[in-house]
């Protein structure tokens, strides 16, 4: 299951990547050809990053959301419910140990 996560968010940082080089590759473009002038490009490029930051946070919440209900699928304990479990045992042991 991790392997699967971490092989997901490494292709979508390579996609991202690509994407980032690519769309600076064609604004350099612009600016060759008078279409854009430099801080066109860059107002555009630092648009294209905003984007894609926020676009990281959705993505990331949706993948804790995935996350969250692939263990619960399958059935794995939250850090609350073990914790509560732990707590039970030692209240459970301490009435053991007082009688």
């Amino acid at each position: 299951m991790n392997d699967l996560l971490k092989k997901g968010f490494l292709l979508g940082l390579g996609a991202a990547v690509t994407s980032k080089e690519k769309f600076e590759s064609k604004m350099k473009q612009l600016v060759e050809k008078n279409e854009l002038t430099q801080e066109q490009a860059k107002t555009l490029l630092q648009q294209f990053v905003d984007k894609g930051e926020a676009k990281k946070g959705e993505w990331q919440a949706r993948q804790n959301e995935q996350t969250q209900k692939l263990a619960n699928d399958i059935g794995i304990a939250t850090k609350e419910e073990v914790e509560e479990l732990r707590n039970r045992v030692a209240e459970l042991e301490n009435k053991i140990e007082n009688q």
